[in-house]
């Protein structure tokens, strides 16, 4: 993993992938790409119950190389170089998206075309006050691309989405959480704080079940309701049988917190 494009710790059960590239606001550029990979896959290996993806300096993600752009209008990228750049960056998102632990974005700054991607692919999305989000690949005179078409409408709902690509409207952060594109928004003085006990909030629940959860969730996405109810029983026989669940109904009866070990 590049250990300067993209910066990987795990502490506490916490996996923080930090997009570290300030200088680009931290722009999905190859090697950003690439680091996201490889963050992901030492997370597999690593003990940890949760993961947050944020960025360095300011920053989430301005979303597309704008170098590589401006390379490729002057003939010095080949068009199928151009594709493969853009795939880089969707086997990236793909790999957040698909993590089976919880994914929270943790956005302090701007999040922009395929960085506002990255940020809906995660699984919950906490933002300060003045951070701000836009679709608008029309900017650059761009389709949507990197999952677009995929991710916002199931966030947003389809004329919504529509309306967002088509004007490329650059949100604010509570314009965001009134349409579910942020699901928590603090302010900037208190963001850190929140956001930590938010994520301890997550990475000290009962892992089994949240991933189980998780996975449920979005299979009944393209299940019906009977399919989605035998899916649940199934998790549930499995999630039944973990130490979080004796210590979660045990507390529970005890009338004091659980003291969950992710097991």
């Amino acid at each position: 993993m590049s250990e300067e494009s993209v910066l990987l710790d795990v502490e506490d059960g916490i996996a923080t992938v930090t997009l570290n590239e300030p200088d680009t606001r931290n722009a999905l550029t190859g090697d950003v790409a690439e680091g996201i990979v490889d963050a992901f896959d030492e997370i597999d290996d690593a003990d940890a119950r949760c993961v947050v993806v944020t960025g360095a300096g300011g920053s989430f993600s301005a979303g597309g190389d704008i170098n590589a752009m401006l390379e490729g209008l002057q003939g010095e990228v080949a068009p199928y170089e151009k594709v493969q750049n853009i795939n880089h960056t969707s086997e990236a998102l793909t790999r957040v998206h698909e993590c089976e632990l919880p994914v929270i974005a943790k956005i302090d700054g701007t999040c922009f075309g395929a960085g506002a991607n990255l940020a809906i692919a995660c699984d919950v999305q906490i933002a300060s006050e003045s951070s701000r989000i836009s679709f608008g690949f029309r900017q650059v005179g761009l389709a949507v691309d990197t999952g677009t078409s995929y991710f916002l409408p199931r966030v947003v709902g389809e004329n919504k989405a529509q309306e967002l690509v088509l004007t490329g409207e650059m949100l604010d952060a509570e314009d965001a959480l009134d349409i579910g594109l942020f699901t928590q928004v603090y302010g900037d003085d208190e963001f850190e704080d929140e956001a930590s006990e938010y994520v301890d909030r997550i990475a000290t629940g009962p892992t089994i079940a949240l991933k189980t959860s998780k996975r449920l969730i979005r299979q009944g996405l393209n299940s019906d309701l009977d399919q989605a109810m035998t899916n649940e029983a199934a998790g549930q026989a499995q999630v039944f049988e973990t130490h979080d669940h004796e210590e979660g109904a045990t507390a529970f009866m005890e009338g004091r917190d659980p003291d969950f070990q992710g097991r």
